[in-house]
Formats: C-alpha cells, sequence, structure tokens
C-alpha cells in the first residue's frame, strides 16, 4: 500500500495521488512530497529510486528486517532508520520505519507502524511548516521518541510495583521473578533501539546537507535530548531491576535461615525427651528402676530441659 501527500509552502494541497505524479509535482521548487509505502517489495521502490536516485544500499537496508537504527549519507540523499516501540500484551513490541530523505522528498517504508499520530502533527499549524523536508523529519522523529518515553514511563510505574510486591508481608516470590524477568526482556528490547538512535539523531544534527536548518536545529536538539534521556532512564531501570532480583534473593536466604534456625531449634528440644526416655528404657537397673519415683524424676527432667532449652532459643529470636 503506498500513500502519497503535496505540500506547497508548509500547506498540504493534495494527498493519495498516484506515485507516477511524484516528479511531476517535484518540477515547482515551492513542493514537497511524501510518499510512504507499507511493507514494499524491492520491485515497489524500484520506480521512486530512479525517480530521486535513492542509493542501492540505502534500499537495502530499507528493505532489510532488523536494521540497527542509524542515520547515513548519500550524495544528493540521506537515510535515517528508527524504531518506534509499543506494548503488545505484557511484552513489548518493536517497529521499523526507514526514510530517504531529498532536498524536497520525504519516503518512508515500515511495516506495523501507524502514522496517524505522525499526519496530526504534521497538520497542526505551526510557523514551521512551511520549512520543507526537515519539518516532516522532525514529526516522524519525534513521534517515534515520545513513544519511546511513555514506555520508559511505563517501565518505570512496572519497577515501583515490583518494590511494592517484594516487601509485602508474604510475597508472591514466583510472580515477582515472573515480573522482573519480563521486565528486564523489555528493558532490553527498549535499550536496543533508544541508544542507537541517539547516535542517529546526533549525526543527523552534525549533516552537512540542509535537512536540519536553522529554525529547525533547536526542535532536533529536543529530539536528541530526549532520546538520550530514554537511553539513560533504560540504564537506571535495568540496575533497579537488578538490585530487585538480588534484593530478593536476599530476602529469600534470610527467611530459608530463619526456617532453619527453627528447625535445629525445634529439633534441639525434642532431642531433649528422646535421649531421657531412651535412657530409662534401658533393660538393666538404674535408680528409681519400677519406682514410681523414678517417672517423676524422668518427667521433671524432660519438662525442665526442654522449658530450659525453649527460653535459650527464645531468648536469642531463634523462635
Amino acid at each position: 500500500m503506498v500513500r502519497t501527500r503535496l505540500y506547497r509552502q508548509g500547506e498540504l494541497e493534495a494527498s493519495d495521488f498516484p506515485l507516477d505524479e511524484v516528479s511531476e509535482h517535484l518540477k515547482d521548487e515551492d513542493s514537497v512530497v511524501w510518499v510512504d509505502f507499507h511493507a514494499p517489495t524491492e520491485a515497489d521502490l524500484a520506480t521512486i529510486s530512479k525517480e530521486l536516485g535513492l542509493h542501492a544500499l540505502a534500499i537495502e537496508d530499507a528493505l532489510a528486517k532488523h536494521e540497527r537504527p542509524k542515520f547515513d549519507q548519500y550524495d544528493g540523499s540521506s537515510f535515517v532508520t528508527a524504531k518506534a516501540v509499543r506494548f503488545d500484551g505484557d511484552r513489548l513490541a518493536a517497529t521499523e520505519v526507514s526514510a530517504f530523505i531529498t532536498e524536497r522528498a520525504l519516503i518512508t517504508v515500515r511495516d506495523e507502524f501507524d502514522f496517524d499520530d505522525v499526519l496530526k502533527r504534521w497538520d497542526e499549524p505551526t510557523d514551521l511548516s512551511g520549512v520543507g523536508v526537515g519539518y516532516l523529519l522532525h514529526g516522524l522523529l519525534d513521534t517515534i521518541v515520545d513513544g519511546q518515553l511513555d514506555v520508559a514511563q511505563k517501565l518505570d510505574d512496572e519497577v515501583e510495583s515490583l518494590e511494592d510486591a517484594l516487601f509485602e508481608e508474604r510475597p508472591d516470590h514466583k510472580a515477582v521473578q515472573r515480573r522482573a524477568l519480563a521486565l528486564r526482556k523489555n528493558l532490553v528490547m527498549l535499550r536496543r533501539v533508544s541508544v542507537p538512535l541517539v547516535d542517529a539523531v546526533g549525526a543527523l544534527l552534525r549533516t552537512d546537507q540542509d535537512i536540519v536548518t536553522a529554525e529547525l536545529r533547536p526542535y532536533f536538539q529536543d529530539v536528541h535530548d530526549h532520546v538520550l534521556r530514554v537511553a539513560d532512564w533504560t540504564e537506571s531501570l535495568r540496575e533497579m531491576t537488578t538490585t530487585l532480583r538480588e534484593t530478593q534473593l536476599t530476602a529469600q536466604g534470610n527467611v530459608m535461615n530463619m526456617i532453619m534456625k527453627k528447625v535445629t531449634s525445634w529439633a534441639a528440644i525434642i532431642a531433649v525427651p528422646t535421649a531421657i526416655t531412651g535412657f530409662y528404657g534401658q533393660n538393666l537397673p538404674y535408680p528409681g528402676f519400677e519406682k514410681p519415683w523414678g517417672f517423676w524424676v524422668s518427667t521433671v527432667a524432660i519438662l525442665a530441659l526442654s522449658g530450659f532449652l525453649y527460653a535459650s532459643f527464645k531468648k536469642r529470636d531463634w523462635l
């Protein structure tokens, strides 16, 4: 599926026109064209590639799956790849968006990325709408980075929720462990898409092509600051998740130590009557043998020694 838009002096003039009209529209120096390809094949990009002189390596990167976010410059055009993130249930999923940038055309290639939010940004009245391709590219990157910020905030809330669950009176350690593992996977995914994007936007700011004009530079710098914040935020959340896991293991170890102390203490108490009754159960005469007072002596000894051990263990907080 192909979508097209024509902007002239910052105003939307036409949309969904045939692809073969792109060259005709670009003859007007006041026009800017956006072409969007959804899951295209190499043949789909062949025509626009010849018309706009797109580099073969850029075409190859746009069609490849799981490309790393980056920015490349070629003779007469540039190429940028970024990844948007969204929650698919409890799991974080990444959608890839690539863009070819020429002097007056922006060609995007995507898989499942939803352009509705980007189009809303482009359609908002602003003093920058007449800047050209740079304005369209900024709207695209800013939408992607804002989505990453929203995801980072949700993952931060999940870390706080895990902290509360871990320090409950009777925590469900299996559930906490399962949530911590899922959280760590999501953080790895977010880091994988945000850290390279920091370098890509930074390279875009340093490019010698007229993509980032003086008017747009503060806005692209703001995008760079936001994606850098996402990368730093993700790293700190990963460290917090690791700390939570270590705290959970420590708490489980402490509980196990308390259980072992209690079991050992009760075993010591039970050993006292076992030893005394075993002694009096010998088949030989002993003090109080076949005498009533012998029974009472053994009973008192069991109660006294067991009580002494219980009081001692209780004082040491073993019971």
